[in-house]
This record gives structure tokens, C-alpha cells and sequence, in this order.
């Protein structure tokens, strides 16, 4: 019998491809398919990536979008710089709409030496910080409510400068209070993607930073999912507002 007869066949699919090759390759290779494109994207990337590692700031998708090339995937491109820093000393964070390299998490302790002693907040600019991040948007008057207690100028001002608090709007009621509500700073110093990601309840009560003898009606809100959203009895602060409240110079008007 000829060697040929002895011969198996090893059954073979058209179109197969080697499991390890596929798996290697990343998101934006996966997505994008023409090798012209890929390297289109490659560029943009290299771009984002030198954009925001400049900036003190974290960097919108707003602004990444008017600084790139027309035409290309953000979000895409932000993907796979974020995989590049994945295992990097920095990574790629988003932070709300927005990206920033930080510190990768477990080498936060070499920075120890290096960070700078803040103040701690009291224990009302605490109570009122997470009324507003639960609540947002409040009114001074509805964190009275809730916390049982007056909450001084002086505590929100504390808030206000730490910049974790800001003024968004004005309730349409009488009198039309100013709402407050979070922002991205923090966001950032909380290592929160989105407003959403704040703990539950169960977690709050796992970590001890609730009783487990709550009253029956107890309930932690929902944050909004857009935080920069004015809602149906809010107006945006206008300039008038603004100089009433004493963040914009009074305009000096000609006789």
C-alpha cells in the first residue's frame, strides 16, 4: 500500500484562523478592518494621548473632538489608549465626560511622601457635601430640611472652594434659591467615573457609615445621570445672577 493511502486527514475549515492571533489582537483592530484606517486611528491615538498627558486638566470628549482629525471614533480611540495604560505606571481614567492619567492604583503609596496636607472637613461640610451628591440638585433650604440643623454660609462656602460644589442654577419658586450640585473635581478626588458609581446603601452599610437600625422608610436617592442637566424647575444662571452672587465683576456702564 502506497505511503499516500496511509496518510490522515486532519479535517480544516476554510477561513480558521489561529485562536491565539485573534485573541491578541486589541479593540480598535477588531473594529476597524481597512490597514488605512487602523493607521488613521493609530495617529489619532498618539494625538489624545499627547493631549492629554499636557493637560493639568482633566480633557472633555468635546474638546479631544475639535483637536482631532474630522472623522474619528472618540470613543474608540479613547478606548484603546486606556488598554495601552492598562498595566502602566499611570493610567487612563475617565473622569464624567472626560480623561485624565492618574497613578495606577496599586502604586498610590509611592506618592505618599510627596502629597499635601489638607484640611479636613468638618463633620457638617461633610454631612452637607453628601447631601448635595445624593440630592443634587438642593437648595439651601432643602439641606436644612434634611440635615434637621442651619447650615451656615460658611460651610458651603468651604465646599465652594474646594471646588467639589458649585452653584448650577436657580429653583423656580419664590424667592428663586440657588441649587447646588457636584463637578468634576469631584469626581476626580472621589476616583468616581460618573455621579452614579456613589455607593448604595448595602455598600454605605457594609462599610459601617450607616446604622443598621434605619427606619423602615429610609432611602438614598438616585444621583441624575446627567449632573449638568437643569431639570423642569431650574433656570441657568445668568450673568445678572452671577454678579448678585459675586462670581462676576459688575459691569461699569457709561452716563
Amino acid at each position: 500500500m502506497s505511503e499516500r493511502a496511509n496518510a490522515s486527514v486532519i479535517p480544516f475549515k476554510v477561513g480558521d484562523e489561529p485562536e491565539e492571533e485573534s485573541l491578541s489582537q486589541d479593540p480598535a483592530e477588531q473594529q476597524v478592518q481597512n490597514p488605512a484606517e487602523r493607521l488613521h486611528l493609530a495617529e489619532a491615538v498618539r494625538m489624545a494621548e499627547a493631549i492629554v498627558f499636557a493637560s493639568a486638566e482633566p480633557v472633555s470628549e468635546k474638546q479631544l473632538a475639535v483637536r482631532l482629525p474630522d472623522g474619528i471614533n472618540i470613543a474608540l480611540a479613547m478606548a484603546e489608549l486606556q488598554q495601552i495604560y492598562a498595566r502602566r505606571g499611570v493610567n487612563l481614567v475617565r473622569i464624567g465626560e472626560a480623561w485624565a492619567f492618574r497613578t495606577a492604583g496599586d502604586l498610590a503609596f509611592l506618592m505618599s511622601r510627596d502629597t499635601v496636607q489638607q484640611r479636613k472637613l468638618s463633620r457638617a461640610a461633610l454631612e452637607v457635601l453628601a447631601i448635595i451628591a445624593y440630592h443634587q440638585p438642593v437648595t439651601r433650604a432643602e439641606i436644612e430640611d434634611i440635615r434637621g440643623v442651619e447650615t451656615s454660609k460658611g460651610t458651603l462656602d468651604t465646599l465652594l472652594e474646594t471646588e467639589w460644589v458649585r452653584m448650577r442654577g436657580r429653583r423656580k419658586t419664590p424667592g428663586r434659591p440657588v441649587t447646588y450640585g457636584t463637578t468634576d473635581t469631584f469626581l476626580d478626588h472621589f476616583a468616581l467615573e460618573e455621579i452614579r458609581d456613589l455607593p448604595g446603601m448595602e455598600e454605605l452599610k457594609g462599610a459601617g457609615l450607616l446604622s443598621g437600625r434605619m427606619p423602615s422608610n429610609f432611602a438614598i436617592p438616585q444621583p441624575p445621570a446627567d449632573p449638568d442637566a437643569l431639570t423642569d424647575d431650574e433656570d441657568a444662571l445668568t450673568d445678572i445672577d452671577l454678579e448678585e452672587l459675586g462670581l462676576l465683576t459688575p459691569r461699569v456702564t457709561e452716563d
